[in-house]
């Protein structure tokens, strides 16, 4: 492993769908997330972290030091007895789960929370809430993600949707004859995403998130999308990732000058945007701060 990272990043990543649902919003049937107020597409910093993961973890194997936390259908109790089981911390049989948390001592709590950001990229990543059953602690991460939201408004599309089959006999004599139709489907034609995010240095020392993991974030973030792929989803692919080193721990600007230096356009007011090339992306390397480097990763 390579020494905890030494300076503080800020970056902008863009990413854009076509003909698909970048991020469905349970509360609305499933319909992609919008701004109600300006039509504005909306993905959330929770799905952007599941598809990092869901790369690190293919990627890796799953194997530590690289090794998933917070993953589909994990349970996490499992995982925090599992590390104290190594520790050599033995639990007596109690009723109620949570009464473990009461059998674990400060000291070994910390070496739990120590050996888990070791070997889970996620907790020393993003952090981790790890306060119930046997309660390992809780972890807070150097790497933090916006919303993305689309740069212009997107109009969310309704879709029926049919099958040629049925699951039963009854269904077929049923339903012989009629169109079968079973749902809807939602997609967004194209929207281009923005998303902001931001990596301390200072955090990155206490849960020793380190150089080459930073390295992995930035080619997880560039290929979250290849081994994510869905019918639901469209074509959705990481278009720019733009970051801002800075020569310090704490920063050399604030983050938002850093930001409003990048400029995302039409190039042509008179045309509705179908694919990214239908965009100019331009920055104002002149308005970068003095102790701040830019690096173009895509």
């Amino acid at each position: 492993m390579t020494d905890n990272i030494e300076n503080r990043y800020d970056f902008v990543i863009l990413f854009d769908v076509k003909d698909g649902n970048p991020n469905g919003d349970p509360d609305a049937g499933n319909l992609p997330r919008l701004d109600a107020e300006t039509g504005h597409g909306i993905v959330t910093d929770v799905s952007l972290k599941r598809k990092v993961r869901n790369y690190v973890e293919v990627a890796k194997e799953g194997k530590e030091p690289y090794a998933i936390f917070i993953k589909e259908k994990s349970v996490l109790n499992r995982t925090i007895d599992l590390v104290y089981s190594k520790l050599g911390v033995e639990f007596k049989p109690v009723k109620n789960e949570n009464e473990k948390s009461k059998q674990v001592n400060s000291e070994k709590r910390e070496e739990a929370k120590k050996y888990l950001c070791a070997n889970y990229f996620d907790i020393r990543t993003f952090g981790a809430v790890m306060t119930t059953g046997a309660n390992a602690g809780q972890v807070r991460g150097p790497v933090q993600l916006t919303f993305g939201r689309s740069v212009d408004p997107v109009v969310a599309l309704e879709h029926s949707i049919t099958r040629m089959a049925v699951t039963t006999e009854k269904d077929s004599k049923e339903q012989d004859g009629d169109n079968r139709t079973m749902g809807r489907k939602y997609t967004v034609p194209y929207g281009l995403y923005k998303a902001h995010g931001f990596v301390s240095a200072p955090l990155a020392n206490q849960t020793g998130f380190n150089d080459d993991d930073l390295e992995l974030l930035w080619t997880a973030l560039e290929n979250m999308f290849e081994n994510d792929r869905s019918a639901s989803r469209g074509m959705m692919s990481t278009r720019k990732l733009i970051v801002f080193k800075h020569s310090s721990k704490l920063g050399n600007a604030p983050a938002q000058v850093l930001f409003d230096t990048v400029h995302i356009s039409k190039k042509s007011l008179d045309i509705i945007p179908r694919n990214f090339s239908d965009y100019d992306v331009s920055i104002s390397r002149e308005e970068i701060p003095d102790g701040v480097t830019l690096v173009e990763r895509v």
